[in-house]
């Protein structure tokens, strides 16, 4: 129920967004984690760690709903090979 409620709130305002033409800059940040990898003799090198990035959760809830209006548009017009 919860889910449903926020879901049509952050439609409301991706709307809101997307008419005036403007983008949260808020949508746009990541996170990002710097890991060293294990059993590397010289950390000295950048291949020596690895990198992970995390994408901001109103970003990526958003990213979905657009995915899936686009998809459920282009399987009703047959643009699906």
């Amino acid at each position: 129920m919860i889910a449903l409620i926020i879901v049509k709130n952050l439609i409301k305002v991706t709307s809101y967004y997307f008419t005036n033409g403007t983008i949260l800059k808020s949508l746009k940040k990541f996170i990002i984690i710097v890991l060293r990898k294990k059993g590397k003799k010289d950390y000295s090198l950048l291949s020596s760690y690895k990198l992970i990035a995390f994408k901001n959760t109103p970003a990526k809830v958003l990213e979905k709903h657009i995915i899936n209006i686009i998809s459920k548009a282009a399987e009703e017009h047959r643009l699906f090979l």
